[in-house]
């Protein structure tokens, strides 16, 4: 079995599950550096908040911050998420390869051409030629209670 350092990467996909965090990451991979108040910006929530979901990135290591005066700047490591990649690498060359053989078996198969699929309507009456026996209901009436 391969170590990926499994701690490193339980805490960057525990991280990148919330999608707060998510989309704090998508903006610090469109610029080079924000601060937190441009980070905190679009989000409804407080800025506490935001720095707390700071504070997550930062422990998984996919951001880093750097004070100057009063200004926090923070910016994306790439470094963290290549340990992430490498991960998912693995099993998308599983998907790809099933996907692949899927997509052949598909093509192969020209027993059942799409276009008559799609263009048949539903039924709306049942194939069914047997009357329609009623439900039974669902609960029974509420039995006794202590005291």
């Amino acid at each position: 079995m391969v170590n990926y350092r499994e701690q490193a990467l339980d805490r960057v996909f525990a991280a990148l599950a919330d999608p707060t965090r998510r989309a704090l990451v998508a903006q610090l991979e469109q610029k080079q550096s924000l601060t937190v108040s441009e980070l905190a910006r679009p989000f409804p929530v407080s800025l506490p908040a935001i720095m707390k979901h700071l504070d997550v990135l930062s422990d998984a290591g996919l951001i880093t911050r750097s004070k100057s005066g009063r200004t926090v700047n923070c910016r994306l490591t790439a470094a963290t998420m290549k340990s992430a990649m490498d991960w998912l690498h693995r099993y998308e060359r599983f998907w790809s390869e099933g996907l692949a053989r899927l997509s052949a078996l598909l093509e192969e198969d020209e027993s059942c051409p799409p276009t008559q699929v799609l263009l048949q309507p539903p039924s709306q009456a049942s194939p069914s030629s047997a009357a329609s026996t009623p439900r039974r209901p669902r609960s029974k009436p509420r039995g006794p209670t202590r005291k």
